[in-house]
Parts: C-alpha cells; structure tokens; sequence
C-alpha cells in the first residue's frame, strides 16, 4: 500500500476537511504548518507530527476501516486528525479535559490526543482507531451508552487476537473472586474517574459480542440501528440478563478466552 505525505496540498485538505467536518477551529490550530498523509481509504492531518507517525496512522486507519466497515457492512473512509497536543486536541473536540484519552470521535472525524496514543502498544493503536471509527460511522442516536460503546468495543476486538480474560483483564478478576454485576451499566457508570469504568466497557463489549455469537453479528447490527431511532428492545434474547451474567462466567472465570 501506498502512504503520500505532502506539505504542499495540506491548505486545500485542511479548507476541506473544515468545511466537511463543520469545524472551523481547525484553521487556527492547524494553519499554516499542517502535513498529511493519505492511505487507501484515509487521511490523517497533523500538526508537528512527525511523517513517519502520519503514514503509521493511515496505514493502521485503512485496516481499522476494514474491520469496521465488514460489521457495519458500510464503506468507511477514516478522516484522523492529529493535534500538536494534548491541548490541541481538547480546543478541536470543544470539550474539556482529555486525561487518560488516546482518541476520540467528534462530528466525522477521529482525533488522536498525543501523548496518550504514544504509549499504546501496536495492538492498542489499532483497537482504538477501530474502536473510535465505529462511533463516526455508526453513530450514536438515541442508543444507550451501554450499546454504543460495547458494539464499538465489539468491532475493536473482534479481529484483535486478544483473549477475551485479557482484553477484559479488570472484569475477569471480579468474576473470578465471584463478583457477577447484576445489570447491565447504566450512563453513570462512564463516567470519567468511576472506580469502575474499565469493567463498563467490558461488561458492554461482552453483551454485544454475546449477541453476535448466539444470534449472528448482523442481528447485533440491527439491534444497534433499531436503538438509533430509540428502539433497544431486547426482549427477543429471552431473559437478556440472565443470558448475558452465564455467559461472563463462561468468558471469564476460567482464566483463557
């Protein structure tokens, strides 16, 4: 495959890349220094980043396209954003504090936060860019937070070669010591800081992949789109969460995925 990085035609990208993300600090932060680089299927801008780092991220960004656009069965065309720094990329998302971020979705794009995404392994680079795709290209509605960030993690792992134990270290340990949640996680348990948001993520990305191996990827995809519109009925799985504690202890008590 083949990456191309250029200084030259980084003012017209970025003028496009404004006006299609509805983003208008993306000048100021990025203009007139931006790079890019472009993959098969992505772009990735950036800021006094190095062209190595570009060219990794489009390549990592076309494969998490794959991955999310075979869920989804839509094409994805990844647009990632690189700012100088962390700051950076708090001022283009329009939020607040990105502690403890490597990326995040914001209106069509995904935005790395620098000093984070350095210290992710090669896997964990590319779970995250799948992870924050399949919220751009998904969407988000009126789905409860549970299923939008357990059907992004579900894409995320799903050909990451990661043990389910391992991928859901902090839940496993629970489970172990015989500690089964009794529901599934409301808003409150993501909330940035909770003593127990990694185990909301995964006990998320464990219902969704529940769905996908006992009733078919598609039907969880559909499950996902009915949500959009407000419509999360999971009465046809029979009693969902009786289904879904049996099968953390299958996943997870024995120690191996």
């Amino acid at each position: 495959m083949s990456v191309q990085v250029s200084r030259r035609a980084a003012a017209l990208a970025l003028l496009t890349v404004t006006a299609t993300a509805a983003a208008p600090t993306g000048l100021s932060l990025y203009f007139p220094d931006a790079v890019f680089a472009r993959g098969e299927r992505s772009t990735v801008i950036g800021r006094s980043v190095p062209y190595g780092m570009l060219g990794d991220l489009a390549r990592r960004a076309d494969r998490a396209a794959v991955r999310v656009g075979a869920v989804l069965g839509t094409p994805v065309r990844p647009l990632i954003v690189v700012p100088a720094s962390d700051a950076g990329a708090a001022a283009l998302a329009r939020t607040g504090a990105v502690d403890g971020l490597a990326a995040l979705a914001d209106r069509g794009r995904v935005i790395v936060v620098p000093s984070t995404f350095a210290t992710l392994s090669p896997t964990g680079r590319d779970v995250v860019l799948a992870h924050e795709l399949t919220h751009v290209a998904a969407g988000t509605g009126r789905a409860p937070l549970w299923l939008r960030e357990g059907l992004a993690d579900y894409v995320a792992y799903r050909d990451a070669g990661l043990p389910v134990p391992v991928a859901a270290a902090e839940l496993a340990a629970e489970v172990r010591a015989g500690h089964v949640p009794h529901r599934l996680p409301g808003p409150e348990a993501f909330a940035p800081g909770g003593t127990r948001l990694a185990q909301a993520y995964q006990e998320s990305w464990l219902a969704c992949r529940m769905i996908a191996a006992e009733f078919g990827e598609e039907r969880l995809v559909r499950l996902y789109r009915d949500a959009l519109e407000g419509d999360a009925d999971l009465s046809p799985f029979g009693d969902f969460t009786t289904r879904w504690r049996a099968y953390l202890r299958e996943q997870l008590e024995g120690g191996a995925g």
